[in-house]
């Protein structure tokens, strides 16, 4: 509990931050979610265009310090990597 009004103040910031960053992510990993599947759909057109999308927002999160550089790097490569894998198959 807060004992002063400054700290209930931190107490209201907080929380609307990690709202904030809370749906930031989610969306983040929505986008990669939509990668993989059209993936396993061999879908290499429709990947592309969710892999642009997705490295757009990966790049976004990890401006503005939601995800590390090394883990963003790491989900586009991986995801790169399996779109890549779509046309050595085809």
């Amino acid at each position: 509990m807060a004992n002063s009004k400054q700290a209930e103040k931190r107490i209201r910031q907080n929380e609307k931050s990690r709202q904030n960053n809370k749906w930031q992510v989610t969306r983040m990993r929505t986008a990669i979610k939509n990668v993989r599947t059209n993936i396993e759909l061999k879908d290499y057109d429709k990947s592309m265009e969710t892999y642009r999308l997705a490295t757009s927002i990966i790049d976004r999160m990890q401006s503005k310090g939601k995800v590390h550089k090394n883990t963003a790097a790491r989900l586009k490569s991986r995801l790169n990597k399996a779109i890549k894998a779509l046309v050595v198959a085809a």
